[in-house]
């Protein structure tokens, strides 16, 4: 499903969601088709390629954060001076690209997720996030790809206490995303300093060997932008 394709043949479902290109003369039309949406492009040349990825989830309905905040369905309590790896899930957002000449751009992104945004934080200077409810696992989960991505979570407690946690918050610019024929996945750490402050960042490394990276969103739309690490300070 995700990876590459000429636009002589491409066409992908995503359950009730199709993508496809059809050619007229000289000139492609990209469409997009399903719940209660169409959208329609126009591609004049056809040397290029369609990429197609899990993206970052921060895209939809449009541009309104890059953070992202997974709330726990269950309540962790980690140990004093301690690391441990959990499994959580992530949305998935499908990015479609335009490859040609070295050159690559969004066309289009659509998601199977409905997305829903929490305030992080207190309402005067507090920061808007995309929200995503997870189980916490011990081991990887079964999830639907096209949907959910698996997340392994490195929790480090360098404080002297029994600490309890419901969320993290990430900056997602710099999430690294990983993909093959069966899961999406990232890695990712929080590291726990006391009751209300911990940091959280992403780590550039597959969850299997054999993934594939996924094309960054950022990178394609040529956003310069380093490896970013979050502090939560309003608390755990």
């Amino acid at each position: 499903m995700y990876g590459y394709y000429d636009l002589t043949d491409f066409s992908v479902v995503f359950r009730e969601i199709t993508a496809r290109i059809e050619k007229d003369g000289d000139v492609y039309h990209y469409i997009r088709e399903g719940r209660d949406e169409r959208k329609e492009k126009i591609i004049l040349g056809g040397s290029g390629r369609v990429i197609i990825n899990p993206i970052e989830p921060v895209n939809l309905p449009k541009e309104i954060t890059n953070f992202l905040q997974i709330k726990f369905k269950k309540l962790i309590f980690s140990e004093p001076k301690s690391s441990e790896n959990v499994y959580l899930t992530f949305p998935i957002e499908v990015g479609v690209f335009l490859a040609a000449k070295k050159n690559i751009d969004v066309l289009d992104i659509f998601s199977l997720n409905k997305p829903k945004f929490s305030l992080y934080g207190n309402p005067r200077n507090g920061i808007i996030c995309r929200y995503w409810e997870s189980d916490v696992f011990s081991q990887m989960p079964e999830v639907n790809q096209l949907k959910e991505g698996i997340m392994q979570l490195r929790v480090v407690n360098t404080s002297s206490e029994w600490i309890e946690f419901s969320n993290v918050v990430f900056d997602i610019y710099a999430m690294k995303i990983y993909f093959d024929e069966s899961v999406v996945s990232s890695k990712a750490s929080v590291n726990i300093s006391s009751q209300r402050v911990a940091e959280t960042h992403f780590i550039a490394k597959p969850l299997k060997p054999g993934m594939n990276k996924a094309l960054e969103l950022y990178t394609a739309r040529k956003m310069p932008v380093v490896g970013k690490k979050f502090v939560m300070e309003w608390g755990l």
